[in-house]
């Protein structure tokens, strides 16, 4: 009883009863919805720089990789970027259910108009995606916070079952949609295929709604079809400057800048506001672990442009059966590694948290951020000693950098989606949770920047997108990441201290 008593205190209800394997039911709900979205979200992204890259810029010739990996980190920063918004809606006007089948439906018709041959329209498919993901991604990983009570252990390893479901769709998509219909008929049929996927996660996610109750329903007095549909006129209406921003990609970087600063004064002023010292201290926290969220994804998030176009020219793939693997399924490996590694993760943490050894969210963070740099470092040290007599490297090399990554995403990546739930104040945890996927925004344009530079010559004299030029940038890369891995765990006493008993 007085356990009920404590939750309702601290203004959590929990979901319907109901468990399955320890956690509640509503979880495999949005651990089924974030499935089909995933597939499609990652089937478009495997195909999605090599296709811009031969379709629209193949004119520039050298320079078409450089050019695609801008307009990918463009798209991929603006995916991130509208969670701000997105979380925003789904807390004071949607809530959260209704905000994911919306930004669903806006994700599969995107996905629809990619197959147009014509740069124009398949700009506006991916704005159409970029505004409907910024209704889906923050919302449905705060419903999973949402779940738990507060100081309930069983968070972090709900995150990680959580992002089980994200990675098996991830895997599977780059095999269906590139690697298998984008290879035999054509990349224009592996968007519709991923649009498809994208269908199956709305119907998942209605049939077993029920499992869910009150979490994520609409705030009070917001009921009803006029919300809906002056999101829906309003989502129309991002539409048109987010179009506009993909081919405008240094204004993009300031409006970014310019968010990020902003979001960071809010919540400073937010904290100050609620007159609690604690609060203030902990999103100051929050804000600082954002940083490092910054950096790991820039350096992570390479797996879409440099690394994949590293993998179509200089990467020796295998025969399987006498079957020749497409280099586009390496965007399979990191999720193959989390569905392999990410239960050991999970139980690890409680184990570690019952014996009073967990290490704490900034020491993970810094452990993230050191495996991200430690991954370059296995291509450098490839590149200066294991380069073919046909100038390529083994495909195991860069599975091994593929593995050292997700390593380091275990350590960052579902640790931090439960630490905004954690240090956010509970009517702000969909803007924080956007706040996050904000920070993973302005690594994807940096991501896109880097890969860029890679394509082009490196910093150096090296030809345009050559495996010297590659080996110089990943170096550096390597070199950054440590560096500041090694500044976070030496902080991280004086963040917790900021954090306030949140583990």
């Amino acid at each position: 009883m007085s356990g009920a008593v404590n939750q309702a205190a601290a203004g959590f209800v929990p979901p319907p009863a109901g468990a399955f394997l320890g956690h509640p039911k509503a979880l495999w709900n949005l651990f089924g919805s974030e499935f089909w979205e995933r597939f499609m979200f990652y089937g478009m992204r495997a195909m999605l720089a090599v296709h811009v890259a031969a379709a629209f810029f193949a004119h520039l010739g050298a320079e078409a990789d450089a050019e695609a990996s801008k307009t990918f980190g463009g798209f991929m920063a603006m995916v991130y970027m509208t969670g701000i918004l997105g979380g925003f809606i789904a807390d004071r006007v949607l809530g959260y259910q209704r905000s994911i089948m919306l930004g669903g439906a806006l994700m599969a018709v995107g996905c629809f108009l990619l197959m147009s041959p014509t740069l124009p329209m398949f700009l506006l498919g991916l704005a159409v995606i970029v505004v409907g993901n910024g209704l889906f991604k923050p919302n449905i990983s705060t419903m999973v916070g949402k779940l738990y009570a507060p100081g309930d252990a069983r968070r972090d390893s709900g995150f990680t079952i959580f992002y089980m479901g994200i990675n098996a769709g991830a895997l599977l998509a780059p095999l269906v949609c590139a690697a298998w219909i984008g290879q035999t008929y054509g990349y224009r049929w592996g968007f519709l295929t991923a649009g498809v996927g994208m269908v199956f996660g709305l119907m998942v996610f209605q049939a077993v709604k029920s499992w869910l109750g009150h979490v994520g329903t609409a705030p009070a007095g917001k009921a009803g079809k006029g919300p809906m549909a002056q999101v829906l006129i309003g989502a129309a209406l991002l539409v048109v400057p987010v179009y506009f921003l993909l081919s405008q990609s240094d204004l993009l970087g300031v409006l970014l800048v310019v968010m990020m600063l902003g979001l960071a004064g809010y919540f400073l002023w937010s904290g100050a506001r609620s007159g609690s010292k604690v609060q203030l201290h902990r999103y100051t926290a929050m804000l600082i672990l954002f940083a490092a969220n910054i950096l790991f994804w820039a350096l992570f998030e390479q797996a879409g442009s440099s690394l994949n176009f590293l993998a179509r020219d200089y990467v020796e793939m295998p025969t399987v059966f006498g079957y020749a693997v497409p280099f586009t399924a390496f965007q399979s490996a990191n999720p193959v590694f989390i569905i392999l590694l990410a239960p050991l993760f999970a139980a690890l943490w409680v184990k570690l948290d019952r014996a009073d050894w967990n290490p704490s969210i900034p020491r993970k963070f810094a452990y993230g951020l050191a495996g991200a740099a430690v991954g370059f470092y296995v291509l450098v040290f490839a590149i200066d000693n294991a380069v073919q007599a046909n100038g390529k490297i083994s495909w195991l090399w860069l599975a091994l950098t593929y593995l050292i990554h997700t390593l380091g995403e275990l350590c960052l990546s579902p640790i931090g989606l439960a630490m905004v739930t954690k240090l956010a104040l509970p009517t702000e945890t969909g803007l924080a949770m956007g706040g996050w996927f904000l920070s993973i925004a302005m690594a994807n344009f940096v991501a896109g920047r880097i890969a860029a530079i890679a394509a082009s010559g490196g910093t150096g004299h090296e030809a345009a997108g050559s495996l010297l030029a590659y080996g110089q940038v990943f170096e550096q890369m390597f070199w950054m990441g440590i560096a500041i891995a090694l500044a976070y765990f030496l902080l991280a006493p004086l963040i917790n201290r900021l954090m306030h008993g949140v583990k």
